[in-house]
């Protein structure tokens, strides 16, 4: 067989024609052909050990990057296992291309010929969780339907696509010659012009304009618009999780992320006009729903579905890199003259509304969570991108955390477990692999030397037992990340949800593992400190080689919420 080239080669070469340079996933009996191919292409195989966490690991990459995500998937369980990690990514709109192998094709069509993987209809399992699904019959199909479906993970709203291909497909010897080339460019999409002018007209008029910066500011690379737009408007801005890094923290604009406070609900609802991009206004923006603005909304963003969705506004449906540059290019009057918030400039109003949040924190039993985030963020390097799982530290994080030069990333999109440790992953061996600029780690820094690729994961002791098995994956690939387990004996946050609302949590508690021996079996060097060594501890582990994992027993609390006061 030696020479004979296959559907396999066929994925492969078109993935590398496109740019691809990384592939994550676990091999599978339907899919050999891929991994075949893989062998005499130039593709990086990262091995994951769950399907969940190759997902995870895609979105990470992606994210980390800037570049596609590129999944492998075997049949039956094997797809079926990654789809809450697919969910995320396309909540979070994060590009990626995901082929999974499919049973022979003679098998296809819900007859139940009791092939091992079988499904009915596998396609229609991933419908919930990405932008679209095709079935590829004939390897002539391959190259152009990988090529579409690239083009269609990075256009705005950007997304999971997925493919499958049957086991004969992959495996049949072919005549279609090598792929030389393929072109996937994101499609066009910009705002229609009469939506600007009538923004426009009401930006003008407007006295007290603010802006609500959501994940789509990020995905679609607006930032440098959102800051000259806030600056002509003189417009406070607030990021919300997903948008957070969007709009530089110490701004004299910047109300940073407290998204979730109510001195912020009741300064944006007193905006007569508010722009809001890339969100929907959802659960955490609007305060669990408790937002109630009194001025007009423009939103904007490229998921249609997402307009209007919970405020009626004018809704502009675009790329928000594409409209916010337009939008700032018709911004040609000097309106930021006419900001006044009652007799008060939108400058002091931002400067008192922080002091006022400030306050309220300090006036609750926060010491030590205070301490202990600030010490976590003094610890990491300026650039160094971070990945926080569904635990009270990235609750804490969504509010508090300063992204400084590097990137903040969560799995609030989604809202799973397990996100943190394997996204970190795969963005550590994304910027290995591109040697992305701008991302440059503590590269140069003299205080931590080490590894520029090096990310930081956090995750709680429950939601690192989700992807405890990815141990094996860093230790395997040596990737440079550094994961921070806080070990609190239980879903912590559900916890004090429970408690909150009943007086008493139940089935929160968790009986756990040694985490610093448990990383020891796999090879990874671990430490575990008190709380008020968790800097020195960091530092120490972005200063190592490859994996490595700091445990901290404590147990935080988070600051009280204020959507609940009367």
């Amino acid at each position: 067989m030696s020479g004979v080239r296959n559907g396999g080669d066929l994925v492969v070469e078109t993935l590398e024609a496109l740019g691809a340079k990384t592939v994550f996933g676990i091999p599978g009996q339907h899919a050999l052909g891929l991994f075949d191919a893989m062998g005499r292409g130039n593709l990086h195989f990262v091995s994951s050990r769950v399907e969940n966490n190759s997902a995870f690991a895609a979105d990470g990459y992606s994210r980390a990057t800037g570049e596609v995500g590129v999944l492998f998937l075997s049949t039956g369980p094997g797809a079926l296992t990654s789809l809450a990690g697919l969910q995320e990514a396309y909540a979070t709109g994060v590009p990626m291309v995901v082929v999974a192998s499919q049973i022979p094709l003679d098998g296809l069509g819900a007859r139940r010929k009791g092939m091992l993987h079988q499904l009915d209809d596998q396609k229609a399992s991933a419908a919930n969780v990405t932008k679209s699904q095709r079935l590829i019959q004939h390897a002539s199909g391959i190259p152009s339907a990988i090529q579409d479906a690239w083009t269609e993970a990075i256009s705005s709203p950007q997304g999971p696509v997925w493919l499958e291909i049957p086991q004969n497909v992959l495996l049949d010897p072919i005549m279609v010659p090598p792929v030389e080339d393929a072109l996937a460019e994101a499609a066009d999409n910009p705002p229609r012009v009469e939506l600007v002018r009538e923004a426009v007209k009401w930006l003008a008029a407007a006295e007290r304009p603010a802006i609500i910066a959501g994940g789509g500011t990020r995905r679609g690379r607006a930032e440098a618009s959102l800051l000259s737009i806030a600056e002509k408007l003189r417009a406070p801005v607030i990021c919300t999780p997903g948008g957070n890094g969007a709009f530089p923290w110490n701004h004299e604009l910047s109300l940073q992320s407290w998204i979730e406070d109510q001195h912020m609900t009741e300064l944006l609802e007193d905006a007569d006009v508010l722009i809001v991009i890339g969100s929907s206004l959802g659960e955490v923006t609007s305060n669990y729903f408790t937002f109630e603005p009194r001025g007009r909304i423009i939103q904007i963003d490229a998921e249609p579905r997402v307009l209007e969705s919970n405020r009626p506004g004018l809704g502009i449906r675009a790329d928000a890199g594409q409209a916010l540059a337009a939008l700032d290019a018709a911004l040609t009057e000097p309106h930021g003259e006419r900001a006044d918030w009652h007799g008060t400039s939108p400058e002091t109003l931002v400067k008192d509304s922080l002091t006022k949040v400030r306050a309220r924190l300090e006036s609750q039993d926060l010491g030590k969570e205070l301490k202990f985030m600030a010490d976590i963020r003094e610890a990491v390097p300026a650039q160094m991108q971070t990945f926080w799982d569904m635990t009270i530290s990235a609750y804490w994080a969504w509010s508090c955390w300063d992204t400084r030069e590097g990137q903040f990333h969560s799995a609030q999109g989604a809202g799973g477990l397990g996100f943190g440790f394997p996204a970190a992953i795969g963005g550590a061996v994304g910027l290995e692999t591109t040697g992305s600029p701008g991302n440059a780690g503590n590269a140069g820094n003299p205080e931590n030397p080490g590894n520029p690729a090096r990310v930081l994961a956090v995750s709680g002791d429950g939601s690192a037992m989700y992807s405890i098995s990815e141990l094996a994956t860093a230790k395997q690939h040596n990737v440079p990340v550094t994961w921070l387990i806080v070990d609190d004996g239980g879903y912590g946050i559900l916890r004090e949800y429970m408690v909150g609302a009943f007086g008493k949590a139940t089935a929160t508690e968790l009986a756990r593992p040694d985490f610093v021996k448990l990383a020891e079996a796999f090879g990874v060097p671990a430490v575990r400190v008190a709380p008020e060594d968790i800097g020195a501890a960091l530092k120490a582990g972005f200063a190592a080689d490859g994996p490595n994992v700091v445990v901290v027993e404590t147990l935080l609390k988070m600051f009280a919420p204020t959507h609940l006061e009367a």
